[in-house]
């Protein structure tokens, strides 16, 4: 298992989570090997999402379709600022 952690800012948390039920269906649909994920809320409008994938091949599959879905598009869209991405392997 393959955990993808991003940790981002977004200042309309409103948008941000109206945005992220559909986000996730087009992973579902579209994302092989996309197994889950969970949005933690910090503080100063920043945010982690912990995703997970069954392979490395996976992750990188997801990163090269990019926001190729309207929903995966409107919650890239709400986000104002990366602030990190990495990702490593569940022990």
């Amino acid at each position: 298992m393959i955990v993808e952690v991003t940790r981002f800012r977004a200042s309309d948390a409103t948008a941000l989570l109206a945005a992220r039920p559909a986000m996730l269906a087009d992973f579902r649909d579209d994302r092989t090997g996309f197994v889950g994920a969970r949005l933690v809320r910090l503080a100063d409008d920043e945010w982690l999402d912990l995703v997970e994938w069954e392979r490395a091949e996976d992750l990188a599959a997801s990163r090269a379709k990019g926001a190729n879905r309207e929903g995966i598009a409107a919650f890239f869209a709400a986000i104002d600022a990366l602030v990190s991405s990495e990702d490593g392997t569940a022990v």
